[in-house]
This record gives C-alpha cells, structure tokens and sequence, in this order.
C-alpha cells in the first residue's frame, strides 16, 4: 500500500474514532464546558479565547466594564451558574460554574475581560496542570498530564503559555510530564525555568508528523489535523511597539537530524528558535501560525535570535525588533488593539515542518521584553 494510502486511511479512522467518541459522550451528556460567549455593551477586538478552565476577552482600556452581561453557549444540555446572561462587575474576573446534563461533572471557568497588555517578563516559575477526566468511568480521579506555564501581567492577571503538549497527547502513551515537548524545569538560570524538548513520535511517522518539537509561544493550540502546522494560534494583542527581548538560554542538539519521513539527514544538525514578530491583524485574521509565522505579509517588526548555538551554559541574548519589508507601526491602530505580538520558541527550528533531531533540548529563562 502506498504511503499517501496509508496516511488517507489512518486519518480516516482518527477521525471516525473520534466522531464515535463524540456521538457517545454527547449520549452521556456528561460535558460540562463553555464552547462559546457573546457580549453587548463593549467592542470586542479579538474573538473571545475559550481554554479548559478560562474565557478570556481582549477589549481597549477605555471600555466600562462594571456592568456586563456576557451570553455563553455550552456543551448540550449544561447548565451555567451565575446564569448567562447575569450582569456582573467585570472590572475584575469573574467565576462560573458549568454543570453537565447528567449532573455528575462541573467545572469551574475564570471569565476575564483583558485591556492591558501581556506580561512582559517572563521567569517560567509557575505552572498548573493540564487535568484530564474520564467520561466513561466518573469514579476515575482526575489525571494531571502535563504542565502550562504561567506568568503574571502588570495587573495580576494570570498570563498562560501556548504549547503543543495536547497535541502530544494522541501519541504520549502514559508518558509523564517531563516527558512532554514542553513542561517546567528545576534549575534555571533563577529559580525554575522552560524546558522544550523534541519527542519521537514514531507511530504517527506516516502521517508525516514523526517528531514533536518543544515550543512554548504567546498564543494558543487548536489541533487541526489537516494541516498540524496550523495547530498553533500564535499572537495576543498588544498595544505598545516592542524594541527588544532579552533572556537566557541553553541548548543541546539531538543526535540524528530527520526529515518528516524519517529519512536521515547525515550532514545536518538540528538548531533552535527564539523569535518575536508584531503583526496587524484584522478581515478575518486574528493570529498567525506554524506555516506563516516567519513569512506574513502582516509582519511589522521581527526579533530573531540568528546565532543560537549548542551551550551548556547559560547563555544571555538580546535581539532587537527590526522593521520587515519597509513596513512601519501605525499609532493609531496601536491605540486601536489592532496589532498582535508572537514570541515563540522551539527546540527545532524547523519543528513545524516535523524536522529536526529527537533529544534536542532547549532551556529558557528569565525573558524580558522591552517597548516604547
């Protein structure tokens, strides 16, 4: 059988797993989850993120948000609690509890409206679990299966890292955290730090995704099995013009460089990648991601460690943001939330094109980012 044969049936059969896992878990109706919200009352300059345990919506500093009514759509047949539509005081987060229909699970949601920019520096001493229940056996405990880090912004508000580890999951077979792409890591250069490691992947080798990459990015992860590359959704809104981003490395290259088929690459050695581009957004296009987050033509500025090298110490950087293509930040539309920023980093360079060396392992500390 051929190759691209093999790979049309293994899809096919992904997707009728999962399509028979839906049928069955909706017959439960044990879901309890926020799928979608909608507010009156203030502009909205992103579309509303919605993760595993928090709604995050991007407004500009200047909207009044003490008297909200935010809509929320859920899972079939969940109840929200306070009400959807409810008004609250969202000048701070707020709690809702979603139950399913089966009244067996809930899950608690932080619903936050966010007007100031991201966290601007970064030290990787905090992370929570990624927690997994199963639907078929409710007296099963809660299984925590890999770390998203977390930061602070200015005004106290929870910042969380986008990776691929969920990703990951269809192909971790028990593997514990720090066996994950990307997971925390004692010893930093202070305190803890990032850790992003390229993985095998080795049963999907057919579907041309045979490894995966450590990557930690500002952003978020929606698996597309299509076309993986676009899985991850880099960039969060931000409204000042970024100069530079400072922090400190360390790298190991695996030992065998790969292609997407497996196929060695006898004189290549695997690299790294730590860069940062702002972005305009808007007609339709709210991030960038693993096929254009180099390439864009809505790229502005870009920030982009070039001379990353095997080093077992730690190792300072600073890159500055330099203009792409002649193109300039437009003040207004910076006031206006019309921009994004995307750090990203990975533990190959070219991780989303699935090559690079299993075993190369990327260490990242105390990032710092500069603006205007």
């Amino acid at each position: 059988m051929k190759k691209e044969s093999i790979r049309l049936a293994l899809l096919v059969l992904m997707a009728g797993l999962m399509l028979s896992s839906c049928i069955r878990e909706e017959a439960l109706n044990a879901e309890a989850d926020i799928t979608d919200v909608s507010v009156e009352g203030v502009t909205l300059i992103r579309k509303p993120v919605v993760t595993n345990s928090e709604v995050l919506l991007y407004v500009n500093g200047w909207q009044e948000l003490d008297r909200l009514s935010p809509k929320f759509k859920t899972t079939d047949g969940a109840t929200i609690e306070p009400a959807s539509g409810t008004e609250r005081d969202f000048t701070r987060p707020q709690s809702y509890t979603v139950t399913s229909q089966d009244g067996r699970w809930k899950k608690t949601y932080k619903v936050s409206f966010v007007s100031d920019d991201v966290a601007t520096e970064y030290h990787f001493d905090n992370m929570k679990w990624y927690e997994y229940r199963d639907t078929w056996n409710p007296a099963a405990p809660v299984q925590k299966l890999f770390h998203i880090l977390v930061d602070k912004t200015s005004d106290g508000h929870e910042f969380e890292w986008g990776s691929g580890n969920s990703g990951f999951l269809f192909a971790a077979n028990g593997a514990t955290a720090d066996r994950y792409p990307t997971c925390q890591e004692e010893d930093g250069y202070k305190g803890k730090c990032a850790k992003l490691q390229t993985v095998s992947t080795a049963a999907f080798a057919l579907l041309g995704t045979p490894i995966a990459a450590g990557n930690l990015f500002t952003g978020t992860f929606e698996l597309n099995f299509s076309n993986p590359a676009k899985s991850t959704r880099f960039g969060v809104p931000f409204r000042k013009k970024p100069k530079e981003l400072v922090g400190y490395y360390k790298y190991k290259a695996g030992p065998t460089f790969t292609d997407k088929h497996l196929n060695k690459i006898a004189d290549r050695k695997d690299s790294l990648a730590v860069y940062a581009v702002l972005f305009e957004t808007g007609d339709g296009v709210d991030y960038l991601d693993g096929t254009n987050s180099l390439t864009s033509d809505r790229i502005v500025l870009l920030a982009q460690l070039k001379e990353g090298r095997e080093t077992d110490e730690w190792t300072r950087f600073s890159i500055p943001f330099k203009a792409v293509g002649g193109r300039s930040v437009d003040p207004e539309k910076l006031r206006q939330g019309k921009y994004s920023l995307a750090i990203i980093m990975s533990s190959s360079k070219d991780g989303a094109a699935f090559n690079g060396a299993v075993g190369s392992t990327l260490y990242v500390d105390e990032l710092k980012l500069f603006s205007e």
